[in-house]
């Protein structure tokens, strides 16, 4: 156990590890609360604009049929293919994004594909899936939010004692906007905090 307050590198290392595993059961749990949350914006959008029975649905019937396979792979945990395709009758939903990206079907991809990425270790991508997520409305916004909390509260930094720990900060303002944008994150959002708050960097080396 650790003493006056801090962590060894061992301890740290541990609560990060059960922090990840918290954090992925709770993505897997609440995924199609936080996929379809995402798109619901988008789907009202879509359904009231005039154009939609000779543009819109057409392209939204290929989209939809292109992800259906995909969320197939999804279910199953087969992350790069659902993201990739399989190089025959599927593309990818990185594909079905840049081909039907406008498409409410196309706005399901982009949530799948950033939990695909985080899924994968590519935080770099989820994080860049997620912010194009949050472009579609506010409400958009708390769920991809919620994720990219989630990415920089599991990633581990290197550096000094301020450099190793800062991430925390990121992860704790993401779930503050997260939470104030979607409030039924809230309660989820304010334990993640919790947890976050246990690693952040010690004032006094913060600002020397």
């Amino acid at each position: 156990m650790a003493t006056e307050g801090k962590y060894t590198n061992e301890e740290f290392d541990a609560e990060v590890e059960e922090l990840v595993s918290r954090t992925e059961l709770f993505i897997e749990e609440n995924k199609k609360t936080i996929i379809y949350g995402i798109i619901a914006v988008a789907v009202v959008i879509g359904a009231v604009l005039g154009i939609k029975y000779g543009y819109l649905i057409p392209r939204e019937k290929k989209a939809s049929a292109a992800l259906f396979a995909g969320e197939q792979y999804f279910a199953k945990d087969s992350f790069a293919l659902a993201l990739n395709g399989n190089g025959a009758d599927y593309m990818g939903f990185e594909a079905i994004i840049d081909q039907w990206g406008s498409t409410d079907a196309g706005n399901l991809a982009k949530a799948y594909a950033g939990i695909c990425c985080f899924k994968m270790g590519d935080n770099i991508e989820a994080i860049d899936a997620a912010k194009k997520s949050a472009a579609i409305s506010e409400t958009n916004a708390g769920k991809a939010f919620f994720l990219i909390g989630t990415i920089w509260g599991t990633t581990q930094c290197k550096g000094n004692e301020v450099e190793s720990r800062a991430q925390f900060w990121v992860a704790t303002d993401y779930m503050n906007k997260a939470k104030k944008l979607d409030p039924s994150l809230e309660a989820e959002a304010n334990k993640q905090i919790a947890n976050f708050a246990k690693y952040y960097p010690e004032q006094a080396n913060a600002f020397m």
